[in-house]
């Protein structure tokens, strides 16, 4: 009448089965490596070397929007001033500085 169906016994996985799997895994993570992750470290040791050579009289834009003129820079000190209207100046933080415009000067020797 009816037969009882019974699971076909099957291979243990072997080594070729486990790497054919992992395959696809690795070719992603290699493809984000290069589109993603390799672009934001350039873009970031860029960045970095653009905030360590801000010098006086450079116009820079902030991340909140800010366009003003470089009036004061300590090597050593993580601010800056910046006049932003005449006679108006703030300190910001040199990490908020996200583009330089106009370069000043040179620096003068002191």
């Amino acid at each position: 009448m009816i037969t009882p169906a019974f699971a076909q016994g099957s291979a243990p996985a072997g080594g070729a089965e486990i790497a054919l799997q992992v395959v696809p895994f690795v070719l992603i993570f290699v493809i984000m490596y290069f589109l993603i992750l390799r672009p934001q470290q350039k873009r970031v040791k860029d960045h970095q070397a653009l905030i360590k050579n801000v010098r006086r009289d450079d116009t820079i834009v902030t991340t909140g929007g800010l366009v003003g003129r470089v009036t004061k820079v300590q090597d050593e000190a993580s601010e800056i001033e910046v006049e932003i209207a005449p006679n108006v100046r703030v300190k910001i933080v040199r990490a908020m500085i996200s583009e330089v415009r106009v370069k000043g000067g040179p620096v003068k020797a002191a």
